[in-house]
């Protein structure tokens, strides 16, 4: 009976709260007509979402500023020593330099293997006659002479070169430094293998030798590399109007005196010496870049029972640099016998590279007269 009861009261109760809500939906139907549009509209987008909800793809982390790229490590260039010109590697700069001392008499004329140097030293060796210093790396001519003897201010010029020296003797002063072993010495006296005499003028005028004979000479002698201290090159602007063209270097001696003449089609001077063109006998005009005239105090010195001339080669004095069709004074300097020449301008100090390509440097004896003029 009691079970019955409860089962009754139950069914009343859900009839009860069923009556109740009929009602409230009644009395408020516009509010439900709006719960209703509502529950259905949150039905709808809920199914919506779960059919057609995507999870997102993650995107990588993006910096909204431009990121630095790394650069290129900038190409390592390398230039000849001798003439600044620009070289492929460093093997190629690092070649070998030879120095050759070649006769200048007028019984060795025409020289052969001048025009082909790279870098020309000039300077007196005795008696007013002068005598040449050739340097040479790649440009390697197949006859070069006539090749004479050393002397102790050519050692000085030769040594920051860190060059092999080809010579016929020397004077005693020379050979005792140059044989000290601090020195490339391929003395024809001691490596005669590699020169020869020439049948077609007479001796002492008439020793050459060939860089197959030299390349072989070197190698024999282990001389495969140069670490040299350059001169300063750069790339010295042109101007539009040359205002020197002639050069003229007293050297003591009209025959020996010698004049540049300067041609803006190759930007090149042409040597005259002796009052004629100045030629090599296989490769015709002798022409440089640079020409700078050094001027030096000689002093005569007794050396082997004889007075020889001596060049003040280390310190600073005076000189002229031509090039690009212009002229400015200089002061050269160089410290000691090891350093290398460098060269300020006279008027406010700033220093002075050659122009690329070849150099002639003539030594003029200033304290005996010797200068330079030019127009």
């Amino acid at each position: 009976m009691a079970e019955n009861h409860e089962r009754t009261a139950a069914k009343n109760g859900r009839h009860t709260l069923k009556t109740r809500a009929l009602l409230w939906i009644k009395r408020h139907k516009k509010l439900s007509i709006a719960l209703g549009v509502l529950f259905f509209a949150l039905l709808a987008a809920g199914v919506a979402f779960a059919v057609f909800y995507t999870a997102p793809i993650e995107e990588p982390s993006v910096s909204r500023t431009n990121p630095e790229q790394p650069k290129e490590a900038p190409k390592q260039r390398y230039f000849s020593p001798l003439t600044g010109v620009e070289l492929p590697d460093e093997a190629a700069a690092k070649r070998q330099i030879t120095a050759v001392i070649i006769e200048n008499t007028p019984a060795a004329r025409p020289q052969s293997g001048l025009q082909q140097a790279e870098l020309t030293y000039e300077g007196i060796a005795e008696a007013g006659i002068t005598r040449f210093i050739a340097f040479y790396q790649h440009d390697k001519p197949q006859l070069i002479g006539p090749v004479r003897s050393l002397r102790p201010y050519f050692v000085d010029w030769i040594k920051p070169w860190d060059a092999s020296i080809a010579h016929v003797g020397g004077s005693k002063r020379s050979l005792g430094e140059v044989r000290n072993g601090s020195y490339k010495d391929i003395d024809q006296m001691i490596h005669g293998d590699a020169y020869w005499r020439s049948s077609d003028r007479y001796a002492p005028h008439n020793v050459y030798t060939n860089f197959e004979n030299i390349d072989a000479l070197n190698a024999s002698q282990n001389f495969t590399t140069s670490a040299p201290k350059p001169l300063k090159f750069a790339d010295v602007a042109r101007p539009e109007q040359p205002n020197i063209t002639q050069i003229h270097v007293n050297m003591l001696s009209p025959m020996y005196n010698s004049s540049w003449s300067y041609h803006a089609e190759s930007n090149t001077y042409h040597r005259q010496q002796g009052g004629a063109p100045h030629v090599d006998r296989e490769a015709g005009q002798i022409s440089s870049n640079n020409v700078v005239v050094l001027k030096m105090p000689m002093e005569l010195l007794h050396e082997d029972g004889t007075y020889r001339e001596n060049y003040h080669t280390s310190g600073t004095g005076e000189g002229v640099l031509f090039q690009n069709g212009t002229g400015t004074e200089i002061n050269w300097h160089k410290a000691s016998p090891d350093a290398q020449l460098t060269f300020t301008k006279k008027a406010d100090g700033k220093e002075m590279p050659l122009t690329r390509g070849k150099t002639w440097i003539s030594a003029v004896p200033v304290n005996r007269g010797g200068g330079v003029s030019w127009e």
